[in-house]
């Protein structure tokens, strides 16, 4: 698959994930948003921006900033502009609604698998995020 594909893919399940919620789910036109889906809540618009997530060492990984090559390759975020990412993993088929303010500023892990050292603090669950 393609790029594109993917996040196609990524974005359908977001949104199929949101409608089973009982979400109305707004799409907006064109690809110049900084966000893929809209849905409301409590009279409110609550923007999403969708990634993929990969698994990897026990956690889905997914990028939280977006690369601008025509920028001389910077890395942008999406605070002020994204409310929620919604993340997709294909290796888990789960999807994920997470506060971009809850996020660092190019990748987040969402741990799937307990670490094996116990941590717990500083530990940003999956579980807690499903949609």
């Amino acid at each position: 698959m393609n790029t594109k594909h993917i996040g196609d893919v990524t974005e359908a399940m977001i949104l199929a994930a949101l409608v089973r919620k009982s979400r109305t789910v707004l799409v907006p036109f064109g690809d110049n948003a900084r966000y893929d889906l809209v849905y409301e809540e409590a009279g409110k618009f609550v923007r999403v921006q969708c990634k993929t997530g990969r698994v990897k060492n026990g956690c889905v990984r997914f990028a939280t900033a977006s690369s601008y090559a025509h920028r001389g390759g910077k890395r942008k975020g999406y605070e002020g502009e994204a409310d929620y990412f919604g993340v997709y993993c294909p290796q888990t088929n789960d999807c994920y609604l997470v506060p971009v303010s809850d996020t660092p500023k190019a990748e987040c892990s969402l741990r799937i698998e307990p670490p094996k050292n116990n941590q717990v603090q500083s530990i940003r669950m999956a579980s807690g995020y499903l949609i």
